[in-house]
């Protein structure tokens, strides 16, 4: 009886530990914002500057449908030139809604890194037309902490889906 209760209190330490942050959490909140200085201001609106300070030189972004780009430079020269470059054809990226996750990463009790993972959908954005839904996607980032500072350190762009026909 005594291993059965100090294996469940052993198994729901270990699951509190290894769960999901909540959305009111100071490192949640972070790094929410992270990501909207990532899309809502440098994807969306094209103000690089506001995010390649906490971009790793040696960032590594794994796309299911654009490759491999394994640093800061080829990663700022593709949002430049595929992203921001032809604004009569803008992608724009939406958060969906409740979707964000964020998963704390210690190393002998010390905070390192977190991974934040959701889904987001993308659409086109033209002159006088209607923004239109081009994509589903997933994905997960790994978040390093140095010194007090979040800096994205590995991104997944996965399983993007074309919207469904009506």
């Amino acid at each position: 009886m005594k291993k059965i209760l100090l294996t469940t209190i052993c198994f729901l330490l270990f699951q509190s530990l290894s769960a999901q942050l909540s959305q009111d959490s100071q490192i949640f909140q972070q790094l929410k914002s992270r990501d909207s200085l990532l899309f809502e201001l440098g994807f969306n609106l094209c103000k690089i500057e506001k995010f390649e300070g906490f971009i790793s030189e040696d960032l590594e972004f794994y796309h299911d449908q654009g490759g491999l780009s394994t640093n800061k430079e080829d990663f700022l020269h593709a949002v430049k030139n595929n992203i921001c470059s032809n604004q009569d054809q803008k992608p724009i990226r939406k958060l969906i809604p409740g979707s964000l996750e964020v998963y704390p990463l210690y190393e002998n009790g010390k905070l390192y890194a977190a991974i934040q993972k959701g889904m987001h959908d993308f659409y086109i954005k033209e002159p006088g037309k209607k923004m239109y839904k081009t994509s589903s996607a997933k994905f997960t980032h790994v978040w390093i902490l140095e010194g007090k500072d979040w800096i994205l350190k590995r991104v997944l762009s996965y399983d993007h889906q074309s919207p469904e026909k009506s």
